[in-house]
């Protein structure tokens, strides 16, 4: 003989409503004042007081001449229904808030070498004037880049980061370009950079970043091929290579411009047609409404927005 598995009955949920109507019964002592209290008709509360009663297992309020008066079970049930009510206000009206003044936390952003250059000290200098107690922390940008953000190990990834651009919150920062940096003496190149020269120039390449491949990518369509006596695997002690050498470094604008302050460096226009690229913030939706977040997302884009 086969064997029901036995189950356990289903336990009915009570309705926030059904409390909502107790409490107010109970308060009035009045079906009619509660019904209107909660904008509803006198018929529809004598329905939900009829479903609260047999959940309940009792008649929970009787009709007398004072009103509708709470039984031994009412008056023993109020006090738990009313903390109910209460934890859900607390939940429904409660914000998370995030002052940057008083805060200590830490964040976590992912970008490139470069950005440690030319993006990090703009954004730190804004953090700190506004959340002292604040820290950053610069990451790789990498191929953990996105499970970093999925997890929350991460909370930012800024720069240009392609295989980030779906399934992940972003906002455009700025387009870039790309550059070329020169000694400021160099000896056969005065005013522009023609492409001729580019060809005939010795470089020095920066094999690191997220852009390199798309620079590989418009030599290729114009047939041209960098003499490199020099490769780099990032930006650091390339503007003083070239400005102690007649190299030539090919790279986005902004790095290339903080670069090309440096009197002995020289900024020109690059020759090759490289297609420009949208710098971004992005982020995961777990994120999304963090007022933490939220309020790095706006120093990021205030110091960075164009």
């Amino acid at each position: 003989m086969k064997v029901a598995p036995h189950t356990e009955p289903d336990e009915e949920l009570l309705d926030v409503r059904l409390l909502r109507m107790f409490e107010l019964i109970y308060d009035t002592r009045s079906v009619t004042r509660a019904a209107e209290k909660m904008g509803q008709k006198q018929p529809t509360l004598s329905i939900w007081l009829s479903r609260l009663r047999d959940q309940l297992d009792d008649p929970l309020f009787v009709r007398t001449s004072a009103g509708m008066q709470p039984t031994p079970r009412a008056d023993a049930l109020i006090k738990t229904a009313r903390e109910v009510l209460q934890s859900l206000r607390q939940i429904s009206s409660s914000r998370a808030v995030f002052d940057p003044a008083t805060a200590s936390c830490q964040f976590r952003i992912c970008m490139a070498d470069s950005s440690h250059l030319c993006l990090l000290p703009q954004l730190l200098a804004r953090v700190r004037a506004t959340a002292p107690g604040v820290r950053l922390v610069a990451a790789r940008i990498d191929e953990q880049t996105g499970p970093a953000l999925e997890s929350g190990a991460a909370d930012l990834a800024l720069g240009y980061v392609p295989w980030l651009e779906s399934g992940f919150y972003q906002q455009t920062l700025f387009p870039q370009d790309w550059v070329c940096l020169v000694n400021a003496r160099h000896p056969r190149i005065r005013r522009t950079l023609s492409l001729q020269a580019y060809r005939d120039e010795d470089h020095v390449a920066v094999t690191g970043g997220t852009g390199a491949q798309l620079l590989e990518e418009a030599m290729a369509r114009h047939g041209v091929r960098r003499r490199v006596v020099l490769e780099l695997p990032g930006f650091l002690g390339l503007s003083g290579i070239v400005s102690n050498t007649d190299l030539i470094a090919t790279l986005p604008r902004q790095i290339g411009e903080t670069l090309g302050s440096r009197a002995e460096v020289k900024v020109m226009a690059c020759p090759l047609d490289v297609p420009s690229v949208d710098i971004k913030q992005h982020w995961h939706a777990r994120n999304h409404q963090d007022p933490r977040s939220r309020w790095l997302r706006g120093m990021v884009a205030m110091a960075f927005q164009r």
